[in-house]
């Protein structure tokens, strides 16, 4: 996020935990920006992103009294976007399988070209692409999407995801190895039901 140099964090903070309303709307509109970009990366399906957004500056006002002011403020806010995104993954429920045809014509023609090898992927197949690879990281749990989709389509590296959710390195590392063998054995079993 870009830093807005004429905002004034600390002063605003203190006139919010006074019940400054004015505040407060200064500073969900100086994070918005922020807030808004996580919730995009990370966003659950099926839910609109202002009502994630809002859900997420709710619990920063009610928790604001416990910020000590031991990471940057954004930072902090920026943990509770990336949790509150992740429980509402949680949330929703999973589909109990995922077949071959739940795929449109362009997702399985992608698949089918990236499992045969026989030619490459055209560049018009991008969106099909992408919305496949949507419905495969909607088969993981939560914690392994969110870690596959900060680390390998988001491109953060292992110690921005470990700040952003909380969890160590090792754990981030776990995770990544456990939601990709999880990946590679669904496009397995997808590829195996098609030559059936």
């Amino acid at each position: 996020m870009p830093e807005d140099e004429s905002f004034d964090l600390v002063g605003c903070l203190a006139r919010v935990r006074e019940r400054d309303q004015a505040a407060a709307r200064a500073l969900v509109e100086h994070l918005h920006p922020l807030v808004i970009r996580i919730v995009r990366a990370h966003l659950p399906r099926r839910v609109p992103e202002e009502d994630l957004a809002q859900d997420i500056f709710l619990k920063m006002f009610t928790r604001l009294e416990q910020y000590q002011g031991a990471v940057p403020f954004p930072h902090w806010v920026s943990r509770i976007a990336v949790t509150t995104c992740i429980d509402q993954l949680r949330a929703q429920k999973r589909r109990p399988e995922f077949r071959w045809a739940d795929l449109s014509e362009g997702e399985a023609d992608v698949l089918d070209a990236v499992m045969t090898n026989d030619k490459d992927v055209e560049a018009g197949d991008a969106l099909e692409a992408r919305e496949l690879v949507h419905k495969l990281l909607d088969q993981l749990k939560p914690d392994d999407r969110m870690v596959i989709q900060m680390l390998d389509l988001d491109q953060k590296t292992i110690a921005e995801i470990s700040e952003l959710t909380g969890w160590s390195q090792s754990l981030v590392k776990v995770r990544a190895f456990r939601a990709r063998r999880k990946l590679q054995k669904m496009f397995k079993e997808l590829e195996q039901k098609e030559r059936k």
